[in-house]
């Protein structure tokens, strides 16, 4: 089954030793680019196209939404005493921590694709470069920006045995970043919720050079419910314990958190946490918080996630929960 399957082949690596290492945020036409400005706005643009339009899920505010009547419940399950963790860094006994990416430009080939359940993806062919990134680890993600048509393409358990001729993977989905449509309900996507990827991941040029993350964070649970929460459209567990995090479900920052003795990465983090919290995505280690690897962060700043534990966040009421 899907959901088996997904709760399978997530896997997580130990804490992060910095290692050098290429970059892995790939843009597979940088020459064209080079003379490109920064824009150093707090946006959540990548190469110009929006993570969504500014009244999307992903972009709103939730400072003061209500705290949900299962808050504590939920967060006892997921762990009220662990620690966060960055999934996300460096690099790690070679391979990079992380979610990578690669920006495409409009003309880039199409390659074919094939699925393990085609019913729940979206068909291809898919503009993938034979080089893209494919994340270490069990779910091997693979995360296509088409910078010119503002669509993202995204493959979990992606595969090639012919240099990137063509593709296999497990599920396949394709977001038009202009729009606010879901996936159709019951939906998975390149991930368990249903959920976009890329829009979710902490990256280095909002964190560092921007000094701020204008969207709403992913992270996972090792147990969800049969159930989700929109924007989510999709569980990947057939235990209906009320008690247990469905899929899409948020999370906030409590308020009264101080992170100014964290360092500034973090302290950037917390202020994300607050606004726009984070959205429970995939099942994995509890409290793993996702991102693009980058061989310029400092993984040392980075632990400073773990002075937060479950303790320290509040589930927002965003919904009912779907369990069909």
């Amino acid at each position: 089954m899907r959901l088996l399957a997904l709760a399978l082949l997530a896997c997580h690596r130990p804490a992060a030793t910095p290692l050098d290492a290429p970059s892995t945020v790939v843009d597979a036409d940088a020459d064209a680019d080079a003379d490109a400005d920064t824009d150093a706005d707090t946006d959540t643009d990548i190469a110009a196209c929006p993570m969504f339009p500014a009244d999307n899920p992903w972009n709103t505010d939730i400072s003061a939404y209500p705290v949900h009547p299962d808050s504590d419940t939920y967060i006892a399950s997921i762990g009220a005493g662990t620690a966060l963790h960055p999934d996300f860094g460096t690099a790690w006994q070679g391979d990079p921590i992380g979610i990578p990416y690669v920006e495409v430009p409009g003309d880039q080939p199409r390659v074919p694709v094939s699925f393990r359940w085609p019913d729940e993806s979206d068909p291809g062919p898919y503009p993938i470069p034979p080089d893209a990134p494919v994340e270490a680890g069990g779910d091997r993600h693979v995360l296509v920006l088409d910078r010119d048509g503002c669509a993202l393409y995204e493959l979990f358990d992606a595969r090639t045995a012919d240099a990137g001729a063509s593709w296999q993977a497990g599920s396949g989905a394709v977001f038009d970043l202009r729009s606010n449509d879901l996936r159709p309900a019951g939906w998975t996507s390149a991930d368990a919720a249903g959920l976009p990827i890329l829009p979710g991941l902490v990256r280095y040029d909002e964190v560092v050079e921007q000094g701020a993350v204008a969207h709403a964070l992913r992270f996972t649970v090792s147990r969800s419910q049969r159930g989700y929460v929109p924007p989510a459209t999709h569980f990947a567990s057939d235990d209906p314990d009320p008690a247990l995090p469905p899929m899409g479900l948020r999370l906030r920052l409590k308020a009264s958190v101080d992170c100014s003795a964290l360092s500034p990465e973090v302290q950037v983090l917390c202020a994300a946490f607050q606004r726009y919290g984070l959205f429970v995505a995939d099942n994995g280690s509890d409290w793993y918080v996702s991102g693009a690897p980058d061989p310029r962060w400092d993984d040392d700043a980075l632990h400073d996630l773990g002075a937060l534990h479950g303790d320290d966040f509040e589930v927002v009421a965003t919904g009912a929960v779907v369990t069909d």
